[in-house]
């Protein structure tokens, strides 16, 4: 495992700014400090002031050396030094692009100019991205990285032949097009019982968000079929639901379009996590506080639109609507 070396803090400057005071010699200071001699040298040599007309001021102090490194550091950033680097990361923000999207899109594009995610991380974190409130461009808009949480679940009984443990191997796997996950976006009781069907094909991540009035099973398999009915077979072989009863009536929609039902284990929603994953995305356009009456087909497609052509770190960087439409084309062939 590689060494870390990280770099110095404000309080072991002024401990050395301390020590140096009371001619302490450096090889004691960096033994006290669990550091290296040629650190220590290398930082009194680089931070000390020197001032021509007042020569007694000059020296180690630790404030001014603290901000002659973070000064230093903040020159080498790519974002402070290229603005042209700094709007075209703002322009993917703009579209709603995350920082790994937008660094993994201009890898992909061959820019000449380009920064990991890292840095743009490291950029919003930092003194001068905290003064602007640079996080508020991030997926979770939060100040600080934190783990996220997960959400309860609960199933109901249905067929053990129709269970995750039964799907095949090349579904699992991603190794075919035409499999789909799906799940009910929610919204707050006082709304009444109106949600949100998201639909997600588990190959391109292609996504489909389609309005319910309630939780009826039937109507929401209808609106599956009138969904997918159009594109070619190939295109539309399985879905993968939870145990909900919305999805009980997974007969009709067999018979309807000839679609094979594969159910979630009980409580166990991370066993289609493309889906659960795309309604993450999807609640930065639909808040759960959001009157779900009020959309209109327009704007949830619009937000489908988005989404599809956000580039993905698990597509190499290309859309979900680009890889929908290679895999459509190959099945013609």
């Amino acid at each position: 495992m590689g060494r870390c070396y990280p770099h110095l803090s404000l309080e072991e400057r002024r401990r050395i700014a301390n020590w140096r005071y009371g001619k302490m010699p450096v090889p004691e200071i960096a033994e006290r400090l669990c550091r290296n001699a040629s650190t220590i040298y290398r930082e009194i040599k680089r931070n000390s002031c020197q001032f021509d007309d007042q020569p007694e001021l000059n020296g180690y102090h630790a404030l001014n050396a603290q901000d002659q490194s973070e000064e230093r550091r903040a020159v080498h950033r790519k974002l402070i030094i290229y603005p042209e680097l700094m709007s075209a990361v703002r322009s993917g923000f703009d579209a709603g692009w995350s920082p790994e999207q937008i660094a993994g899109r201009m890898r992909l594009e061959r820019h000449p100019m380009r920064v990991s995610h890292e840095t743009i991380y490291r950029y919003a974190y930092s003194k001068d991205g905290r003064a602007e409130k640079f996080y508020q461009h991030l997926p979770r808009q939060r100040q600080r990285r934190r783990p996220r949480g997960t959400r309860k679940n609960h199933g109901s009984q249905f067929l053990d032949e129709l269970a995750i443990k039964h799907r095949p191997k090349i579904i699992s796997d991603r190794d075919q097009f035409g499999h789909w996950e799906c799940d009910l976006v929610m919204f707050r009781k006082e709304f009444g019982k109106a949600n949100v069907t998201s639909l997600v094909e588990r190959v391109s991540r292609f996504t489909v968000v389609l309005k319910n009035p309630d939780r009826q099973s039937k109507p929401i398999m209808e609106g599956l079929i009138d969904c997918l009915s159009s594109l070619p077979a190939h295109a539309r072989q399985s879905i993968t639901f939870d145990r909900g009863t919305e999805f009980s009536a997974w007969q009709d929609l067999k018979d309807g379009i000839g679609i094979d039902p594969w159910f979630c284990d009980p409580r166990s929603p991370w066993q289609k996590g493309t889906v659960e994953n795309t309604n993450n995305r999807l609640r930065r356009d639909l808040p759960r506080k959001s009157d779900p009456t009020a959309f209109t087909n327009q704007y949830l497609r619009t937000i489908c639109d988005r989404l599809n052509a956000t580039p993905r770190k698990c597509l190499g960087y290309k859309t979900p609507a680009e890889v929908f439409r290679e895999k459509l084309m190959e099945g013609e062939k």
